[in-house]
């Protein structure tokens, strides 16, 4: 399974070749790179507007997304223990592979993010954290949508698209301007509520490592990995500006 490509996803947008998106991660460092010299001599750009529509309209996708993998989790009786992936050309098998790949191409699109950052001189905000974030959340969905569209993946996706509803509505309430900041109180635990999501995947995927269940160990171990390495980040950033911050 973790070898041979899905036949039912292969054909799809940015999936057959792992070069597009390549090509579009490449872009991306040269932005990140070179775009705060280009703005160096440059007006920050405010883009209000701009913001405003692009947060909502994450906001919207999240939560379409979050509906699609909840309901279609239901509707196909998914085991939060061990759940396989379905490879099948049923409405129900179909429609998980659907939403995995819409929530792939929301990582495209959110590397927009960084791009809003350089373009307003908000260099401080672009991190390393940030940076890898994003970076390797492109990749990892690439993978799983080209071999593993569904099983175990959805929790992922689930999780992640609703901690995204939350996170981009804090971005749309911050980009209406300073006036909003009182309402703004609540971004520490946004990022509880994101390590809250990290250390409950790392638990679904860590407990398939120990149980036979016929989803690719491969993948369980790459997440398991990757999301250990996001909880030592984000911790640090917690530390950096909420506790180290106060002080």
């Amino acid at each position: 399974v973790f070898c041979f490509s899905d036949p039912r996803t292969d054909p799809w947008p940015l999936v057959h070749s792992p070069l597009p998106v390549t090509l579009i991660f490449a872009f991306y460092l040269f932005v990140v790179a070179l775009g705060p010299f280009y703005m160096r001599k440059r007006k920050l750009l405010k883009l209000q507007g701009l913001l405003i529509a692009y947060n909502l309209a994450m906001m919207t996708l999240s939560s379409y997304m979050f509906y699609e993998f909840l309901v279609t989790s239901i509707l196909d009786n998914y085991s939060y223990l061990c759940q396989p992936v379905d490879y099948s050309q049923s409405e129900l098998g179909m429609r998980m592979a659907r939403v995995c790949w819409w929530f792939f191409f929301s990582k495209v699109i959110e590397l927009l993010d960084t791009v809003f950052f350089i373009l307003r001189k908000k260099q401080e905000q672009v991190t390393f954290l940030h940076v890898y974030h994003h970076g390797t959340m492109l990749f990892n969905w690439w993978s799983g949508v080209k071999y593993v569209p569904g099983g175990q993946a959805f929790f992922i996706g689930m999780l992640n698209s609703f901690v995204h509803i939350f996170m981009y509505g804090y971005y749309a309430l911050a980009s209406l301007g300073p006036q909003m900041h009182r309402y703004l109180w609540w971004k520490r635990y946004l990022t509880i509520m994101q390590l809250c999501q990290f250390v409950a995947i790392a638990a679904h995927s860590s407990y398939n490592l120990f149980t036979e269940c016929p989803f690719p160990d491969g993948f369980n171990t790459a997440v398991f990995l990757y999301i250990l390495s996001l909880i030592a980040l984000f911790l640090h950033f917690y530390y950096r500006t909420y506790i180290k911050g106060k002080q």
